[in-house]
């Protein structure tokens, strides 16, 4: 994975890291993500805890995060540090940032294109935990997309735990993960989230199929993210080895595959995110097509 232009813009980060929040339960109604809710039902639910812990198999996360400093950045300190050469090579959270800014060029232009509105989420670092428009949430939900505030959240601790217990190993394995998130953040624009809320609660029996349907969608858009932003100028340049990493990361945060290594169980009815060849399926989906247009998952499941 090579970038077109090294230069970061950390004008759309909101660093949390070091200030100590306690933690707590994300609010279910809130946006999660690629994790997400799997993670909080396991722990909370078949855990016994509350979303804090527990007996659950799942990682036990400290404070701080991978690839700090080990203080406080402020923009400045943030900018200079990740502008740097070899910055990119270095540090995770200037790699995600780097990301973040190409994600944002990216689905600018195409919204442009067709003439919709856009604006970017706000990306958040955090560690141990943090509070949101969605609630306080502990590491342990995950990277996650809060849809009040219109904001990506990442604990790089967790990263660094996914890809060592869950096998998403790779660069653009979180790449994806952070593509993932955005594209919550383009069913927020699209007032697809919206929609999906409202036919929960119009239809609750069905609450886990439309969040399936919604997780599939994001994993879709990061797919198209991926072929855009190789097409784009000053993007990014891909390699099949590449998208190999973020199709094998998108089979490992499956449901029937965390829940099998949580619980040695798996429970389909209980499912937020769809399994490992779904996940994979539609990644493979957007990243063929290129096109958002491809991702309607909701019809896809007959919803």
């Amino acid at each position: 994975m090579e970038f077109d232009d090294d230069r970061v813009d950390v004008g759309g980060v909101d660093d949390r890291r070091g200030m100590g929040v306690a933690g707590g339960g994300l609010a279910i109604g809130g946006g999660a993500g690629v994790v997400g809710l799997v993670i909080y039902l396991l722990v909370a639910v078949l855990g016994g805890g509350s979303g804090g812990g527990g007996g659950s198999g799942l990682p036990q996360l400290g404070a701080g995060s991978a690839n700090s400093t080990g203080k406080q950045e402020s923009s400045q300190e943030l900018s200079d540090r990740c502008n740097t050469k070899g910055a990119l090579d270095e540090y995770t959270d200037c790699r995600l940032i780097k990301v973040y800014d190409i994600a944002d060029n990216t689905w600018e232009e195409e919204f442009a294109r067709r003439g919709l509105d856009y604006h970017a989420p706000q990306l958040a670092f955090f560690d141990d935990a943090v509070s949101t428009g969605c609630g306080q949430a502990s590491s342990q939900v995950g990277p996650f997309y809060c849809p009040s505030g219109e904001e990506i959240f990442l604990d790089l601790n967790f990263l660094d735990q996914l890809q060592k217990e869950y096998g998403a190993e790779g660069e653009f394995a979180q790449a994806y993960i952070l593509a993932h998130e955005y594209g919550h953040h383009l069913q927020t624009l699209l007032g697809t989230e919206g929609q999906v809320r409202q036919a929960q609660q119009k239809n609750p029996k069905q609450e886990n199929e439309y969040s399936v349907a919604m997780e599939l969608q994001a994993d879709c858009y990061a797919g198209v993210w991926s072929t855009l932003a190789d097409q784009q100028k000053s993007g990014i340049d891909l390699t099949q080895a590449n998208i190999a990493e973020a199709q094998k990361a998108a089979q490992a945060v499956g449901d029937d595959r965390i829940q099998k290594k949580a619980t040695g169980q798996v429970d389909q009815d209980s499912w937020t995110h769809g399994s490992a060849a779904q996940r994979k399926q539609w990644f493979t989906t957007g990243y063929s097509s290129g096109d958002i247009d491809q991702c309607d998952t909701f019809k896809a499941m007959g919803l």
